[in-house]
């Protein structure tokens, strides 16, 4: 089983750097992501410790969706906070 060190990085530090960041996605395959959300609270992010709940497996709905759409891009996909 492979270990996907880098691509865990790059979500960790994506999520980290900017506070209006909230989920990053990377595209390992068609049947593999790899997922940082932030913990937020009523959708505003809090002050203070960062929570981040990671995700390494099969993608969503919405992600397969956008697979299918888009196929796998290789950087790393950003939600940002309005």
């Amino acid at each position: 089983m492979k270990t996907y060190s880098k691509e865990i990085s790059d979500v960790i530090c994506a999520i980290t750097t900017n506070p209006k960041i909230i989920k990053a996605t990377k595209y390992i395959s068609e049947k593999l992501i790899i997922r940082a959300v932030r913990r937020t609270f009523k959708g505003k992010v809090t002050r203070g410790n960062i929570e981040i709940s990671f995700t390494q497996g099969k993608p969503n709905f919405a992600e397969r969706e956008f697979i299918k759409r888009f196929g796998v891009v290789k950087s790393v996909q950003l939600k940002i906070i309005k």
